[in-house]
């Protein structure tokens, strides 16, 4: 039953490709991908890694803004599969997001097709696996969306465009992994460093003398923040989760969990061999690796050890995340300029405080936010929704602000309303960094700073040119304060971007909520829609 609503569909899509290409509509891309496990050596040790196309890391999803993006995934794993898309905001379609509250996992030898519009979104993103810690096994790859033709950028075309994937790596495999977190323990220390998928001077990348290039990076690690640089060459930032930002240089850069830029690096030194390195952060012991910035004219010459960088500094990395600003005058997407919307004008109407901890429930390490520690329901929170199917989880059922209580279990879902335009403060009261993302939106990052924050804080906030992007850093004993317009109908995943406390529960679900059940508030579920759980046996529509 599943192929051969599998063969409607693509049957369906077929025709729409035709259509489009008559009407002039936003182009179609179709991707097949069959998912599978593997033998992989990243650091040198054989071990089994989650496979799409039989490559690791996966194949590069290469867009245009508003192409449409089809992707039928087959799961060839043992186990059920999901993939979700960091950063990609799904415009009225949170039932394409790829995550257990809304989506029904892909079975073992099932298929499902994502149907996704990059709208309204330029700008260095990823994609990775959602459910079962199989992130710590792979199944992640880039994604790079390149402004219309006849959107202004606000620097010349690059002679190359690179991704680098970047991220901690453990030996062990994820089901051994996840057999530790599911026994109450922590993940030990991770074993080194990756660049696409590759450990110590495993990538080579060759550039030309008096060239530019761009270099996209993400880090898709599970546990820590990393630190990049490039020998004796500086970086021009241009862009962060698809903003264009002022064009500033550093000679290094941090990248918290879950988070993508773009540089612009030319080739102006010696022709050598450079290396790029990447290096732990806010850790004990440090972990480094590297890649090869080549000219193609060096001849093999080196220039010598890979540059030291930052450790545990943090008012350095603070300093830097401040000196991130958006480019008011560039165009972003659309052809209008970035800074014609003036987020700090419009009134808040609601103000939510998130704090972050590390309860220990039943004599199990958990972690937790406002005291609730997140726990998967038996049916897709977004499924369960849009069913009316009672019990699965309750409205309310986190608080907007912190109670300092003991953590508990719950099914945690807060409540809000299109169109609010809300305040979020992340509260950090651990030692430990810490990374936030939230699915469907970008927003803004209006202040960061140590100590407790408070009402007096706002008269801090950047209500001019803060960036906007879609996963925040912070920082030990810290806060971090954002704006966002609840624009986006949906059920929506705010989670740790550490991957250990995701999957232990700090993580809840923002229900965006519009009484006008329209088509143009929200896309209908999809007809190909798996149905699980207590939706099993329902119908979606009719193809």
């Amino acid at each position: 039953m599943m192929m051969g609503k599998s063969s409607l569909l693509a049957s369906f899509l077929s025709l729409l490709l035709l259509l489009s290409s008559c009407v002039g509509e936003n182009p179609y891309k179709f991707f097949t991908w069959n998912v599978t496990s593997g033998d992989i050596w990243p650091l040198g040790v054989k071990q089994q890694g989650i496979l799409i196309n039989g490559q690791f890391p996966g194949p590069l999803i290469d867009a245009v803004t508003n192409d449409n993006i089809i992707i039928n995934v087959y799961n060839s794993l043992p186990e059920p599969f999901l993939i979700s898309w960091n950063g990609i905001q799904q415009r009225r379609n949170s039932w394409e997001d790829g995550v257990y509250g809304t989506n029904c996992p892909i079975p073992p030898g099932g298929n499902f097709t994502y149907v996704m519009q990059m709208k309204d979104q330029i700008g260095s993103y990823f994609y990775f696996p959602s459910l079962a810690f199989h992130k710590a096994a792979g199944g992640f790859g880039g994604i790079r969306i390149l402004s219309r033709p006849m959107i202004p950028v606000p620097f010349p075309p690059p002679a190359d465009d690179y991704t680098l994937l970047i991220g901690d790596w453990f030996k062990a495999n994820h089901t051994d992994l996840r057999y530790l977190l599911d026994s109450g323990r922590d993940l030990p220390f991770p074993d080194g460093l990756l660049i696409n998928g590759r450990g110590q001077y495993g990538n080579t990348f060759t550039v030309e003398q008096g060239k530019t290039y761009r270099f996209r990076i993400s880090n898709v690690g599970l546990a820590t923040a990393l630190n990049v640089r490039i020998q004796g060459h500086t970086m021009l930032l241009v862009e962060v989760e698809g903003s264009h930002t002022l064009q500033n240089t550093y000679s290094s850069f941090d990248l918290h969990l879950g988070q993508s830029c773009s540089f612009l690096v030319t080739a102006d030194q010696p022709p050598m061999d450079y290396l790029i390195a990447v290096s732990t952060r806010f850790t004990s012991t440090v972990l480094s690796t590297t890649a090869v910035f080549r000219y193609s004219n060096s001849g093999g010459k080196s220039a010598g050890p890979p540059p030291g960088g930052p450790t545990i500094e943090i008012d350095w990395s603070l300093n830097q995340a401040r000196s991130i600003r958006w480019n008011l005058t560039a165009s972003g997407p659309r052809p209008n300029p970035q800074g014609s919307y003036h987020y700090g004008l419009v009134n808040t109407t609601r103000t939510i405080r998130l704090a972050n901890s590390a309860p220990v429930i039943n004599g199990k390490q958990r972690y937790a936010v406002n005291s609730v520690s997140f726990i998967p329901a038996d049916t897709p929170l977004k499924v369960a929704d849009f069913y009316n199917i009672q019990g699965v989880f309750t409205l309310g059922s986190i608080q907007d602000s912190p109670t300092y209580g003991p953590g508990y279990l719950q099914t945690s879902v807060m409540a809000s309303n299109m169109r609010d335009y809300v305040e979020i403060i992340f509260e950090n009261g651990e030692d430990t960094v810490q990374s936030w993302h939230i699915d469907g939106y970008s927003f803004w990052v209006v202040g960061l700073d140590g100590g407790q924050w408070t009402p007096a804080s706002r008269d801090g906030y950047n209500l001019r040119d803060a960036v906007a992007r879609c996963t925040v850093q912070v920082y030990p004993k810290s806060w971090s304060a954002i704006y966002m317009p609840l624009d986006n109908v949906g059920m929506w995943n705010i989670r740790s971007e550490n991957w250990a406390r995701q999957y232990l529960g700090q993580q809840f679900y923002l229900r965006v909520y519009s009484p006008a059940n329209s088509w143009r508030d929200e896309n209908p579920i999809p007809r190909n829609a798996l149905l699980c759980g207590r939706a099993s046996g329902r119908r979606t529509r009719p193809l």
